[in-house]
């Protein structure tokens, strides 16, 4: 098969950098949901800008490619022990030319192997079947969101919910609270795959294998087809919206699976996918390698940055005709537009408030969980007084010159920085905090005491904030990785809204407050 890896390469570079056309459709017709000029739809047009700008720069959607995770349905007799090493060898050339992030760390020290390959990554998975060609399946599933993956055992106590038996009511508990404890830090809206039964590792597997079903599918079993729409219509009711802004959609998709289980084990295990929902395949032909067909419609047919919000939009466009039902009136949030150039003083932080929109220029700091750590007992390499700091695991590479370029820079999730993150601003004298799905009281307070700001970038919008950073003034910490060494960046318009604020408001917390209200209402017996 002198064409299988080519044929790898070319699969992991189309699900690193250009959406599906059904998830598109999602997208687009979540839009038309959205009241023009509230938060939900200023984050949603930025993600359809995202994503025309990632498939005509042929770049990363979404700077965090997570675990490239394959299914591989090949005829008996196929060589695997090749085609595993020609994906491996793909994945690693992939790494080298910016369509993926160096993603693999050694659990125990940190390193960082630089080729996205070591123990267990990338992850293949073989399956042999009847026909005789073979099928590869990608999907590209980020930190962020695998963090939110979540495991019930039943039966249990929900918040928000009550009591969940062994039954298919306590199976709908748990997937609506799947969806609320999310909240924005999974870049909603997000999609769930979940798997009834099995046990703890199989029931995680299932559920990430739903996400390999098209979103427009109809689940054949008549039980768990119920479950999806009713998941769809009610949880787009919670009011947690794109990036947890609050709105009208929250939910793109929810499929379900079910296997057999333990008389003493019930497991409701859910996988949560973010709105950069990369997922692709390639039917391939057994000789050759050569592809012959995409598993999945490509996207190119289906335009974002400009698509139109056509309010008469075919049903079919929609996920499911549950979520039309979900609309509500939403006044237009009041939204003012402040520039700051760094450094920046108190005395303009204490004039922002929640929901102003900030723009950011002059230099720009990134730091993730390396970095905080190291803070909290080391000096900083530069004067951070003043400074906004960038939750962010960029993809760069140096171009011919030998110069540092940004690739791909949206913000990671902050809540993993909140055992540090207000003893550094307090320590370093730090201003705006940048990243995305807020953070928690401990940081809250250090913004009230010190004047600080959270602001919550849009998550997955890569190549929308890589835009911004016009040159690289230079790096410390590269023995941390390129996604965890401390990038100083030139920037210019950089944009993020004001969450949580120097006067001790967090729009996460009231969202996370008024979603849990709205998810009691759904106690009540439905599936009896």
């Amino acid at each position: 098969m002198q064409q299988f890896l080519q044929s790898v390469y070319d699969l992991i570079v189309e699900t690193s950098t250009n959406l599906p056309a059904d998830v598109r459709r999602a997208i687009r017709h979540a839009r038309t949901l959205e009241d023009q000029g509230t938060r939900a739809a200023l984050s949603l047009s930025t993600i359809a800008q995202n994503i025309g700008m990632a498939e005509a720069n042929v770049s990363p959607i979404c700077q965090d490619t997570g675990m490239p995770t394959f299914i591989i349905h090949c005829p008996v007799g196929a060589d695997q022990i090749t085609m595993k090493r020609q994906i491996r060898e793909a994945v690693a050339q992939a790494t080298k030319d910016s369509k993926l992030r160096t993603n693999s760390v050694d659990s125990l020290t940190g390193e960082n192997t630089g080729d996205n390959l070591g123990p267990g990554t990338p992850v293949i998975h073989f399956e042999q079947w009847e026909r005789s060609d073979i099928e590869v399946k990608l999907i590209l599933k980020g930190g962020g969101c695998e963090n939110k993956n979540i495991q019930y055992s039943l039966p249990a106590e929900i918040p928000g919910l009550g009591k969940a038996g062994r039954d298919l009511d306590g199976i709908r508990k748990c997937v609506m609270h799947s969806v609320y404890q999310a909240q924005g830090q999974g870049c909603s809206a997000g999609v769930i795959g979940v798997g009834i039964g099995g046990d703890r590792t199989t029931g995680y597997e299932l559920a990430k294998h739903q996400l390999f079903r098209r979103l427009d599918d109809v689940n054949p079993n008549e039980d768990l087809r119920k479950l999806e729409d009713y998941v769809m219509e009610n949880a787009n009711k919670l009011g947690i919206g794109t990036m947890g802004f609050g709105g009208q959609v929250t939910l793109l998709g929810c499929k379900v699976g079910v296997m057999n289980r333990l008389p003493a084990s019930f497991f409701v295990s859910v996988a949560y996918n973010c709105w950069a929902y990369r997922r692709q395949g390639v039917v391939l032909d057994a000789s050759t390698g050569e592809i012959r067909e995409w598993s999945y419609e490509r996207g190119s047919d289906v335009p974002m940055e400009n698509a139109a919000l056509d309010q008469a939009a075919p049903v079919e466009e929609a996920p499911s005709p549950a979520i039309a039902a979900a609309v509500q009136a939403e006044a237009p949030a009041r939204q003012r537009e402040i520039v700051l150039q760094t450094p920046i003083s108190e005395e303009q932080i204490r004039e922002l408030k929640v929901g102003d929109v900030v723009i950011i220029n002059g230099t720009m700091h990134t730091g993730r969980d390396a970095l905080h750590k190291y803070l909290m007992d080391h000096d900083a390499p530069v004067d951070l007084n003043g400074a906004a700091i960038y939750h962010c695991g960029p993809v760069m590479s140096k171009d011919q010159a030998g110069n540092w370029q940004v690739r791909a820079a949206g913000p990671t999730t902050s809540i993993r920085e909140e055992p540090y993150q207000g003893d550094i601003i307090k320590k370093f004298g730090i201003r705006a905090v940048i990243g995305k799905g807020g953070m928690g009281p401990k940081t809250l307070a250090a913004l009230n005491e010190h004047g600080g700001v959270y602001l919550n970038a849009i998550g997955g919008a890569a190549q929308y904030y890589a835009r911004c950073f016009k040159k690289v003034e230079g790096v410390d910490f590269m023995e941390f990785g390129i996604p965890e060494a401390m990038w100083h960046l030139e920037t210019e318009g950089f944009a993020a809204i004001v969450t949580m604020d120097s006067h001790g408001n967090s729009l996460h917390a009231d969202v996370e407050k008024n979603s849990l209200q709205k998810l009691e209402q759904f106690k009540e017996p439905v599936f009896i």
